[in-house]
């Protein structure tokens, strides 16, 4: 058993927080697998043309911020336009079919000239059902993608078509997926998955380690739950000015909840730059959250004064702290 807070941390990251190398690999496999048999679905001459070169694998697992269990797996899956426009309305984005001779024409609104996102949607769980291997599995569509739950693995797959636009008059491209109601919105994930690498690199590498504890710390019933992607925004602006994090999960944590506990009270800017305010909390969870940072920050403080005193052996210490299971990862107040 650890003896020491910084030993006890490193213990429940590596047995309880982190994935285990051999889950990742399987994972990555097997959506390799997946995407392989998906991009034969053309060969049908009516399903939409895939387009390789902007698949692209997003999500907390895709940004290796992933903790246990592994449970979902999102991909986006990329299809060739032909020729089609888009349309930028003041609640959605609208995709034009170029016409008879492009198969999205076949998966137009009722009526219109218009991409209808469900019937993709549906052509992807239409085919997906038609896997042999998938034969058991239940395959469901939900309002921006399709889910795949495996019987043989433990974990989903959410698989989300897109398009990519045309460079705009800055240059930038942006995905194009289901908004959910049959219709399209933006998204780069790009932006996300550049960012958190750059931050990381620049923090010595140990910022994903953080984000991970944290993301752990937040399933305790004791407070509300931010979503987890804007709490990995929120623990990336806290580095986004830093150069250095230690590789010491437990050292970080203290200025970062307070960090939290400041931040998550206000507005959070979405780091692509499409969504606005992310931060859809009420007031009542904002105060809650904060509250729960503050007062998580003192007991930081407070393990780390009996740390730096080598008050091992002090009762006053919670004894799960040094067993790898603190007060700080338990539903204890």
């Amino acid at each position: 058993m650890a003896t020491t807070v910084i030993a006890a941390f490193n213990e429940f990251m590596k047995d309880t927080v982190n994935l285990k190398k051999a889950d990742t690999d399987d994972a990555r496999a097997s959506r390799d697998w997946l995407i392989g048999k998906m991009n034969d679905f053309e060969k049908d001459d009516k399903f939409p043309v895939s387009f390789p070169a902007i698949h692209i694998a997003f999500g907390s697992f895709a940004r290796r911020t992933k903790i246990r269990p592994l449970d979902d797996i999102d991909l986006m899956f990329g299809l060739t336009g032909q020729g089609a426009t888009y349309t930028i309305l003041s609640d959605r984005i609208t995709v034009t079919s170029s016409g008879e001779g492009s198969r999205l024409h076949s998966y137009r609104h009722s009526g219109a000239d218009t991409v209808c996102s469900v019937r993709i949607l549906n052509a992807f769980k239409n085919r997906l059902q038609d896997i042999a291997q998938y034969a058991q599995a239940d395959i469901r569509r939900n309002q921006e993608a399709v889910t795949l739950k495996l019987v043989s693995k433990d974990w989903n797959f959410d698989i989300v078509p897109c398009f990519i636009t045309s460079e705009d008059a800055f240059g930038r491209t942006y995905y194009l997926i289901p908004d959910g109601n049959g219709h399209w919105k933006f998204t780069d994930p790009r932006k996300d998955r550049d960012r958190v690498t750059t931050i990381n690199v620049q923090n010595n590498g140990n910022v994903l380690n953080v984000i991970r504890a944290v993301k752990y710390w937040q399933r305790r019933p004791t407070m509300p739950s931010m979503s987890s992607y804007l709490l990995e925004t929120l623990i990336l602006d806290y580095y986004a000015g830093r150069t250095s994090c230690s590789s010491f999960v437990d050292m970080e944590l203290e200025a970062l909840f307070r960090h939290l506990g400041q931040s998550v009270r206000y507005s959070v800017n979405d780091p692509k730059g499409i969504q606005g305010d992310i931060n859809s909390l009420s007031a009542e969870a904002r105060k809650a959250i904060s509250d729960r940072c503050y007062l998580d920050a003192q007991k930081v403080s407070e393990a780390r004064w009996f740390e730096n005193n080598k008050e091992y052996e002090n009762p006053s210490i919670n004894g799960a702290m040094c067993s790898g299971h603190s007060f700080l990862f338990t539903g204890e107040s």
